[in-house]
């Protein structure tokens, strides 16, 4: 008897052990910071192109969560478009990752909206949880050794001093 109750108390303790592991390792989500590697990600694009991080070595990568119905996405788009094509012959590209569930939604947004940069969509936001994104839109800008040089929470105006300045900087 003794030794049946003396392996279930070790049987709990283990178990208990093993819950607060979990538990700790589901709190401490990992967020994407300047600094560190960029998670390498595969998506289509929606011209139906394999897209990954590591495709784009030698240039800037510009990746962009954002999403239908989020009106400062909405709000930043036109400016990161003439961003995109302005700078696409200094080596720098963009690429918009919606995390919209809704597919028509999405592509009938695309249809109107006619941005110049790649898009695909994250339906169900794998690649933007691997960055620790919740906040939309939210921009990484990827050096060509794959390091996050500069992350914006939040709209921009792609075109202002401020983000053209970071540019330079790091071109």
């Amino acid at each position: 008897m003794f030794k049946t109750e003396r392996i279930i108390q070790i049987a709990i303790g283990v178990l208990l052990v093993a819950f607060v592991f979990v538990v700790n390792d589901t709190l401490n989500e990992h967020v994407v910071v300047v600094g560190d590697k960029a998670p390498d990600f595969k998506i289509i694009s929606d011209n139906g192109k394999p897209i990954s991080r590591s495709d784009f070595g030698g240039k800037i990568l510009v990746l962009n969560f954002w999403a239908t119905w989020c009106p400062p996405c909405i709000e930043e788009l036109p400016s990161l478009d003439e961003f995109q094509r302005q700078l696409k012959g200094q080596g720098v590209v963009v690429v918009g990752v919606s995390v919209d569930k809704n597919e028509k939604q999405y592509k009938d947004f695309l249809a109107k909206a006619r941005v110049s940069f790649q898009t695909s969509r994250d339906g169900d936001s794998s690649i933007s949880a691997e960055y620790g994104t919740f906040k939309y839109p939210e921009t990484y800008i990827i050096n060509s050794k794959g390091e996050v040089v500069v992350k914006y929470i939040g709209p921009k105006d792609w075109m202002s001093a401020e983000v053209l300045n970071d540019m330079k900087r790091i071109l």
